[in-house]
């Protein structure tokens, strides 16, 4: 069979239209390959980008060379030792005019294929750029493994190339070995016809030379499977490592089956030169018997019958093994247990006495408040936030207090009309304007009544419409300094068309939105330059938007931002940290900062327990970045990076210089990552505890908090990690898909410190049980950053008494009379209650719970509100309007005092309320002769009056001073009604008006 005679002038048209189509595959590519060279020069870290690129061309022509070189060897060895004379069976012979073909194109099948083959292979391998890397960088860990003595780093770095290259030679044998299979039947070196078929001796040569290949390369693996048993599953899911079976029968397994494939492999070499197979055959059976009899029927049998029926005994080195390995990979060596009553009681006088917790009582939930914090403070519709704030800890006036933090970004999504041309979405409205706080345990609610205007966050913002301009503190502002307001780089500039076009200085440039009357040029050194032609016609080509290459409103030092999301920017920059998928942003030195925590990882550390990223890692909150299902057995919080977001600056700093992972890919990298020394103090007072390795190493904590491997072995004291009771069905332990219960950044003083320390706790229950277990946190304080405490409570079978956990305080808060009254009030075709963060902290021996409850209006604009506060110490439960009120309920009057902080000179208690007036119905008379409660409604009546005059006056003075007194005055009134219970003075009630 022959091909058809293509013409003159169609070969030209198929080679026009190839070479179109190789510069449409080739051109987006290489577009995109300038495009990011030119952002790592942006960034500063075109050595990353070029080292990147050289070891994936390397790889990409090294494994293409091999594969294709190989195949084109073996096709080329069975079309030479091809039979001279070839029986043809009849005119029909299919293989007759296959044979035609290929011998009138020899070059194009006897290159081409080969050629191909090489750029799928060379393509697939370059990916693994990091295996090569870290196998030529590797460094020493310092630790062995209990089994072989070899360090861990030979299993980090070395064991996973040899593994690669291992799998590379095998794909380069089997192709051979098809290809020249293939190629000898059509040439007639296998013929099926006759009995048994024939064999020329060349084809059977080159066939059982690479069979024995093959099977060397066995013997091969199985010398290093014998380490790859470090990484066993066989005992999952409770423990992963070499077992007993492993060591005890498929150790000495492999090495049984190392030497019957070298013998195999011989047996196959000496055939190639004999006219019988038999020698081969023989050995090649031998080889798989003893795989089946060796290596799985013996050690299925030694399992079966010998470790199930006392497996407690005979797992129990190896599960010691994985518990040490397992701390020692995730950090967990060095934990503090200490022993906690976890009363059901204390005194007012005890809880007065922990101010560090009680004053620091966190109040306002940054996974609610989001669009509380855009309604009020985001100003203009172009401003918005992230779905999740985040909460950080600042000392303003040597007071340290945690802040609910924000900064004010860049929304495209909000712009409407005219707002959204090219022009205005990329050139105008380019950034962001301004960092917002709000101190964590306060309101601005003075009025007892949840239906009143307060329950909001007292949030102030440092941006360039300051009275005082940007950078200067405002009196009653927060007292942080921000001197550079503008973000450019954010979160919400993740979509990659979120580009920003900045820095023009022509005539026809609109100049960038900075406040209603002030336009910004943009002087600082973030950005790529598209002042010149070439770059404006790559950039044009790579959005697909034509603007860039005609607007004249870009010309000289116009710059565009893109990659904006400060996620996106580490990542690019170092590709070999997994990040935490929740960045927050700091003031630090004056300037706001993201912080973004990375993480080196492996999955090869031997015995040390493999953990899903995602499942671990995955919880009730919104607004975080999920973590890829990706398998790990070793992480550390090795990086710490800052983006800057006025510049986009990127800068890697070392948390612990002495990590190996870290060290292997400095060693590639050299001068990337700083040393810990350059962190400024100010830097490291805002380095919180990362959420993702908090989880993951609470999971694990749950269960290697047990030290004995019997124990171990029984799981009897595992503890569970509870779903979160706030989320829908978390209150239901049976609900399908309930999430677990996030870690809380709070500012306490837990048992065992002297001061106030910021940091990241959770609660953990009984092994599928409900009752609180044990309580653990990790501080973020620089004195003793990432020192995990576990206030551990005696166990159930000690006969000690159960304390609730989160799910059966969320169910006693439910089943309040109180909190089912103002439910029925709440779900009304108008209102959503929201239930916010089931906070625990321990407390005068016991454990405190707190959760605010937010009402939310039923229609497009409306936000969150702080209308209630739950609070439960053992079997009491507090619910009112303020912390204080729920305080008094539990605990008796005037314990609330505790969460007091003194007003600083010159700032007021509490704010003004919004502009939205409420109209008041003051209480009536009691009527019944008791005359603290009849004076305590004259007060309340009088400060009505003087509120409504101040709020008419616009006098914020006598605002705040009104507002006071009606909150003193609403106190002695439930002093009084609670010491004259029969009255039936109604309550007294205030009404939004407007």
């Amino acid at each position: 069979m022959s091909l058809p005679k293509l013409s003159r002038r169609s070969r030209i048209l198929l080679i026009i239209a190839a070479i179109v189509v190789l510069a449409l595959l080739l051109g987006a590519r290489l577009l995109d390959t300038y495009v990011d060279w030119l952002w790592f020069g942006e960034v500063g870290a075109r050595p990353v980008f070029t080292t990147q690129l050289i070891t994936r061309v390397v790889l990409f022509f090294a494994v293409g060379l091999l594969v294709g070189g190989a195949l084109a060897i073996s096709l080329m060895i069975a079309y030479r030792t091809r039979p001279v004379f070839v029986p043809i069976s009849g005119a029909d012979d299919p293989l007759a005019r296959y044979r035609s073909a290929i011998v009138a194109r020899i070059r194009l099948f006897g290159v081409g294929i080969p050629v191909l083959t090489g750029l799928i292979a060379g393509l697939s391998a370059q990916s693994d750029w990091q295996v090569v890397q870290l196998f030529l960088n590797g460094t020493s860990f310092g630790q062995t493994d209990p089994e072989f003595g070899n360090d861990v780093g030979f299993y980090a770095f070395d064991l996973p190339f040899y593994n690669w290259l291992l799998g590379w030679l095998f794909i380069i044998v089997v192709i051979s070995f098809f290809g020249a299979l293939i190629s000898h039947y059509v040439f007639g070196g296998i013929r099926l016809a006759g009995k048994g078929g024939q064999l020329a001796g060349p084809t059977r040569a080159q066939l059982a030379i690479t069979v024995g290949l093959f099977v060397l390369l066995k013997a091969v693996e199985y010398f290093f499977d014998r380490y790859n048993l470090l990484l066993s599953d066989r005992g999952m899911p409770l423990f992963v490592g070499a077992t007993y079976t492993d060591l005890n029968a498929v150790l000495p397994a492999k090495l049984i089956l190392l030497c019957i494939s070298v013998i195999c492999a011989v047996a196959f070499f000496a055939g190639a030169f004999l006219r019988n197979l038999q020698l081969p055959a023989i050995s090649l059976v031998l080889l798989i018997l003893s795989g089946i009899l060796v290596g799985v029927a013996w050690p299925a049998i030694l399992d079966q019958f010998s470790v199930k029926p006392n497996a407690n005994e005979k797992e129990a080195t190896s599960i010691q093994r994985n518990m040490d390995a397992t701390r020692r990979a995730y950090g967990l060596t060095d934990v503090q247990y200490q022993p906690y009553t976890g009363k059901s009681d204390a005194t007012p006088d005890q809880i007065k006495s922990d101010t560090g917790t009680m004053s620091n009582i966190r109040l306002l939930d940054p996974n609610i408040l989001s669009d509380t914090f855009t309604q009020r403070v985001g100003r203009e519709n172009f401003y918005g936030f992230p779905a999740k704030l985040d909460i950080d800890r600042y000392t303003v006036g040597g007071v340290t207090q945690d802040y609910i933090v924000a900064a004010k970004e860049i929304k495209t999504e909000g712009l409407t009309g005219n707002q959204t041309s090219w022009i205005n979405k990329h050139l105008v409205y380019t950034h962001g304007n301004g960092f917002v706080v709000a101190p964590a345990n306060t309101i601005d609610r003075a009025v007892k009544d949840a239906n009143s205007d307060g329950g909001y966050p007292i949030a102030t913002t440092s941006d360039t419409q300051n009275p005082a301009g940007a950078g200067a503190p405002v009196t009653g502002q927060s007292g942080i300094e921000v001197k550079e307001p503008r973000i450019y780089y954010g979160e919400l500039s993740a979509a990659e068309s979120d580009y920003a076009i900045v820095g023009g200085t022509s005539g026809n440039a609109p100049g960038e939105y900075d406040t209603a009357t002030d336009r910004y040029t943009y002087k600082g050194e973030g950005g790529v330059s598209i002042d010149n032609w070439f770059n404006r016609l790559a950039f044009a080509a790579e959005y697909g938007e034509r603007n860039i290459l005609f607007s004249d409103a870009i010309g000289d030092n116009s710059k565009i931002m893109y990659n904006r999301d400060p996620r996106d920017r580490v990542s690019k920059i170092a590709p070999w940290l997994t990040l935490d998928g929740d960045p927050y942003p700091a003031v630090v030195d004056g300037k706001i900062q993201w912080i973004i925590d990375g993480y080196t990882t492996l999955n090869n550390f031997p015995y040390a327990q493999q953990t899903q990223l995602g499942a671990a890692t995955n919880d009730s909150l919104n607004g975080v970045a999920r973590q890829a299902n990706s398998s790990i057995n070793y992480i550390r919080n090795s990086v710490k990076a800052t983006v800057d977001a006025f510049n986009g600056t990127v800068t890697l700093y070392s948390i612990d210089d002495k990590e190996p992972v870290l060290n292997a890919w400095e060693n590639v990298f050299p001068g990337l990552v700083k040393p810990s020394s350059e962190i400024s103090p100010d830097l490291r007072a805002h380095f919180r505890y990362p959420e993702d390795l908090f989880k993951i190493q609470r999971e694990l904590l749950s269960r290697y908090h047990v030290s004995n491997p019997q124990e171990f072995y029984s799981q009897q004291a595992f503890w569970s990690v509870p779903q979160d009771p706030t989320a829908e069905g978390g209150s239901n332990p049976a609900a399908a898909g309930a999430a677990n219960q996030p870690g809380y950044y709070v500012l306490a003083d837990t048992p065992g410190q002297t001061k106030p320390t910021f940091q990241l706790t959770s609660s953990l229950t009984g092994l599928q049980r409900q009752y609180l277990a044990s309580w653990m946190s990790v501080s973020s304080d620089p004195a003793d950053y990432g020192k995990i405490r576990v206030l551990q409570l005696p166990s159930a079978a000690t006969g000690a008494t159960q304390v609730d956990g989160p799910v059966q305080v969320q169910n006693r808060f439910q089943s309040d009379s109180r909190v089912a009254q103002d439910r029925t009030l709440f779900n009304n075709p108008n209102v959503t209650p929201i239930y916010g963060n089931l906070i625990t902290l321990p407390v005068a021996d016991g454990f405190l719970y707190v959760e605010p409850v937010y009402i939310r209006q039923r229609n497009q604009n409306s936000y969150p509100q702080l209308a209630r506060v739950l609070v439960s110490y053992g079997p009491k439960v507090g619910y009112g309007a303020t912390l204080q009120e729920a305080l008094d309920q539990v605990f008796g009057a005037g314990t609330g005092e505790a969460t007091t902080t003194p007003p600083k000179a010159g700032q007021p208690t509490t704010t003004p309320p919004s502009s939205t007036n409420p109209t008041t119905t003051p209480p009536a008379s009691s009527g019944g002769g008791n005359a603290a409660l009849d004076r305590a409604v004259a007060d309340i009546q009088s400060a009505l009056a003087k509120l409504k005059a101040a709020q008419q006056s616009g006098n914020f003075t006598d605002q705040g001073a009104a507002l006071a007194a009606l909150d003193a005055a609403a106190r002695a009134y439930e002093a009084a009604k609670t010491a004259a219970p029969g009255t039936s003075t109604p309550p007294p009630s205030t009404q939004p008006g407007g």
